[in-house]
């Protein structure tokens, strides 16, 4: 059989080198109808590849699992650090590592045919992540049966669109059992949440996940309230009366709805004196959103201190390499003004990729262990990496940094190191 025939296997880390420098090397046929031919092939290559990234997944997730057994590890402790592992290796965030995780499980354990057409090309990841969703809250007997019956030929699973898929999903799982709306209900309800993310020039997107019966209210009492604008003559876009009504009577608790409330929450703001007082050009930076333009910061800053509502604390850095300066103190308990300078410092996660909110003020070399209540040995973690840095085989330490930055190296189960440096916070000007 020649080298391109050539069945493996097992595929190594030099194998899959290899391929991505020929794909790197190539520019690709010149023919049109080769070039689609070449899409097409690429396509199923890469959902081979998410399938076989599902197969490893759970056969590193069960060994890890076998192992954390073999060293006494409670069994509410044993899945600890393992989506973390999943998501470093993958450069994605801890909440993603999970999701991977959770979608290998169900398709090695109980969806075989799905992952049988996402390993042979047939399918995408997101069209197999559709089918473990949409069977989630069926037994294992239900779940496997429509899978049978949806992937057992992967041909004619490929031909159907993401919105058919669903929609052959949740039919037979309603057929299979009509407790089923019941039971995922009852589970979405206890998903509801908000969250915030960045948008392009200094705007947010909130984002509310609600019932849809409180989600439709919600709408419905905005656009009444743009509906009633608009017949008053209002010049503000539909859109524009929806986002400040929404912003009236959420912040300001208002009925009011005409005019912009002044914010009484919190908002910490990161500048350098040179950008606030002398006119610099800096970007400044928010908790929660990250960086803002200078005259955008200096806006937020007047107008705060026009309603007395700023606050003005100092934070010392070194102008070489904006670094923050250490604090040092020597309680088991970050104190809440260290605790704060760290959060300063750090204004996402520390972990790589991650960039979730800070929950936890953490001992990179633990306090059980000797650690100290110290400004270099602190660094902000959300909540799901400060538990995973807990599991067996974890190691965290602090590193020298040429420029002053805080560094941590970061040590898996696996002997894999990754390292997390602090962001530049803002240049102060040199006196």
């Amino acid at each position: 059989m020649s080298e391109q025939g050539r069945l493996i296997d097992t595929v190594t880390t030099t194998d899959v080198e290899h391929w991505i420098q020929s794909l790197a090397a190539t520019t690709g046929p010149d023919r049109q109808a080769d070039r689609i031919d070449l899409l097409r092939a690429l396509e199923r290559l890469t959902g081979a590849a998410a399938g076989l990234q599902a197969q490893i997944t759970s056969d590193f997730a069960a060994q890890q699992r076998r192992t954390a057994t073999d060293a006494g590890v409670a069994r509410e402790r044993r899945n600890r650090g393992i989506a973390a592992q999943i998501a470093l290796a993958r450069r994605e965030s801890p909440h993603r590592g999970g999701i991977h995780l959770g979608l290998a499980t169900a398709l090695t354990s109980e969806l075989p045919h799905t992952l049988g057409a996402l390993r042979g090309g047939w399918i995408t990841e997101w069209r197999a992540t559709q089918i473990a969703r949409e069977t989630a809250c069926l037994s294992i007997e239900d779940r496997a049966e429509i899978d049978r019956k949806l992937a057992a030929d992967p041909e004619r699973l490929e031909k159907m669109s993401d919105q058919d898929t669903v929609a052959a999903a949740r039919q037979l799982a309603y057929e299979a059992d009509k407790r089923v709306w019941v039971r995922r209900k009852a589970k979405a309800h206890t998903e509801r949440r908000v969250s915030i993310r960045p948008a392009p020039d200094t705007m947010a997107y909130v984002t509310a996940l609600l019932p849809m019966a409180e989600g439709v209210a919600c709408h419905a009492a905005l656009a009444a309230a743009a509906a009633s604008a608009t017949a008053t003559g209002d010049q503000r876009t539909r859109g524009q009366v929806m986002a400040d009504t929404l912003v009236a009577r959420i912040v300001a608790a208002s009925t009011d709805d005409t005019a912009a409330p002044a914010t009484r929450v919190r908002v910490h703001l990161t500048v350098s004196d040179r950008t606030l007082f002398g006119g610099g050009d800096e970007a400044a930076r928010v908790r929660g959103y990250g960086p803002i333009p200078a005259d955008v910061a200096r806006e937020l800053v007047h107008t705060a201190a026009t309603a007395g509502l700023a606050e003005l604390r100092r934070v010392y850095t070194r102008p070489d390499a904006a670094a923050v300066v250490a604090m040092d103190r020597g309680t088991r308990l970050f104190p809440a003004a260290l605790a704060e300078l760290i959060r300063l410092r750090d204004p996402v996660c520390r972990t790589p990729w991650c960039d979730a909110p800070v929950r936890h003020i953490d001992h990179v070399h633990p306090a059980a262990d000797g650690g100290p209540t110290t400004f270099e040995n602190g660094q902000g973690l959300c909540e799901a990496c400060n538990h995973a840095k807990q599991a067996p085989g974890w190691r965290a330490e602090t590193l020298d940094s040429p420029n002053g930055r805080h560094r941590v190296r970061i040590t898996t189960p696996t002997g894999h190191t990754h390292h997390s440096l602090a962001p530049p916070a803002p240049t102060p000007a040199v006196a």
